[in-house]
């Protein structure tokens, strides 16, 4: 899973009668653009069907959406999705050979739906390393407001749903998760540029960018399985972060910080949430024991 978004052209506005009048350059005189030749009717047809499948298609998994979340993962059934959306079962499977591909669909939907956050983050006007983490707690509010989609992200990427999707659906989830992870590169590749990271560092960028995300994925994956940490350690989201900072500081990006200075790194977190996101941070700050 990996994980980047011209200056618009100035608007004209039409004279009367249908026709585009553009000024050219160095004074020359407008000339009147007749308007474009009507579509053909055979390409209209096409778009407006292109059109009813796209938005019976965004029908159905609003619909395993909501039947997730009311009756549980496991207990999706397609005969049920096609049901509730009154279609027989046979159009759901013209969209989704498999139960499998729709399950893989609807996670690739949920993740651009998260994009807007992480854009944010990675577009903010701040030093690299705290975008990128802005990023790791643009995933924490994301999971923290909606479990559902990481538990599904998680079932998804087991062999049992990954490895039994058709390929033209899991190619069609890397299209949709591929401009995260240019965002993260992009990060990345500023720092080597800015001297935020120090010119040896071996790793592409790529490459790099591989440690937070796996350390991420990793400590939300035992955080969401009750009684596998130990409680004694906390909230483990805080122990995350303090697992990032020493991660950062291992590749030398600077600015390198105290990971063992708990408040420091709430306060950082708290700013960011503030300034990036405008939302509480999505952990409960705890002093230090």
């Amino acid at each position: 899973m990996r994980g980047r978004s011209g200056a618009p052209l100035p608007q004209v506005s039409p004279p009367p009668g249908g026709a585009t009048q553009v000024r050219l350059d160095h004074g020359m005189n407008p000339v009147q653009n007749p308007p474009p030749p009507p579509r053909p009717p055979f390409l209209s047809t096409a778009t407006r069907k292109q059109r009813e499948f796209a938005r019976r298609e965004d029908r159905f998994l609003d619909c395993a959406q909501a039947l997730i979340q009311r009756d549980g993962l496991l207990n999706l059934q397609m005969s049920r999705i096609a049901d509730e959306c009154e279609y027989a079962i046979g159009t759901l499977y013209r969209h989704f050979a498999s139960k499998e591909d729709l399950l893989v669909a609807l996670a690739a939907r949920n993740c651009l739906g998260r994009m807007e956050l992480f854009e944010r983050a990675a577009r903010w006007q701040g030093p690299t390393r705290e975008r990128m983490v802005a990023l790791a707690l643009a995933d924490l509010v994301v999971l923290r407001e909606q479990p559902e989609h990481f538990r599904l992200a998680q079932f998804v990427w087991s062999d049992v749903v990954w490895g039994a999707a058709s390929a033209a659906i899991r190619q069609r989830a890397l299209a949709a998760w591929e401009p995260l992870g240019r965002l993260v590169d992009d990060i990345a590749a500023q720092a080597r540029r800015d001297g935020d990271l120090p010119g040896s560092f071996a790793l592409p960028d790529a490459a790099l960018t591989i440690g937070p995300w796996t350390l991420c994925l990793g400590m939300h994956t035992l955080a969401q399985q009750q009684g596998l940490l130990d409680p004694v350690l906390g909230d483990p989201y805080r122990l995350l972060f303090q697992h990032l900072h020493y991660l950062l500081n291992g590749y030398g990006w600077r600015p390198l910080l105290d990971p063992g200075d708990g408040a420091a790194l709430d306060r950082l977190n708290e700013r960011l949430c503030r300034d990036v996101f405008d939302v509480p941070c999505p952990y409960p700050v705890q002093p230090d024991r």
